[in-house]
C-alpha cells in the first residue's frame, strides 16, 4: 500500500517563501505523476503544480514564476518551493500521486497524502 507522507507548511508572511516535501513510501511504478492540490475554504480543490516521473512539470498560471516543483525519484519525493507568497495561497495542501501521465483531475488521483496547512497572513 503506498502512503505519502507531507512536510513542511505553516504561518508565513506575505512576500515569504515555503518549501513543501512529500515522500512516498510502499510499491511505487515507475510511471507516475506527483504534485499538489490546494483546496481554501469554500471553494474547489485546484491543481498547484505536478512533475511527471519523466521531469515534465505543470503549473497553475496563479503560482507560474514563483512556484518551482522537484523530486527526487531515487527517494520517491516530489518538492514544492512557492516564493512570494500572498494570502490567497492560504490553503490546505495535499500531496497527490497519479499512476501513468494522463491528464490531471482529482478523480483520477490514486493516493493523497493527509494534507498540510498553509497561511500567509501578517
Amino acid at each position: 500500500q503506498v502512503q505519502l507522507v507531507e512536510s513542511g507548511g505553516g504561518l508565513v508572511q506575505p512576500g515569504g517563501s515555503l518549501r513543501l516535501s512529500c515522500a512516498a513510501s510502499g510499491m511505487i511504478f515507475r510511471i507516475n505523476t506527483m504534485g499538489w492540490y490546494r483546496q481554501a475554504p469554500g471553494a474547489q480543490r485546484e491543481l498547484v503544480a505536478a512533475i511527471r516521473s519523466g521531469g515534465i512539470t505543470i503549473y497553475a498560471d496563479s503560482v507560474k514564476g514563483r512556484t518551482t516543483i522537484s523530486r527526487d525519484n531515487a527517494k520517491n519525493t516530489v518538492y514544492l518551493e512557492m516564493n512570494t507568497l500572498k494570502p490567497e495561497d492560504t490553503a490546505v495542501y495535499h500531496c497527490f500521486l497519479q499512476w501513468g501521465s494522463n491528464g490531471l483531475n482529482p478523480n483520477r488521483v490514486d493516493v493523497w497524502g493527509q494534507g498540510t496547512q498553509v497561511t500567509v497572513s501578517s
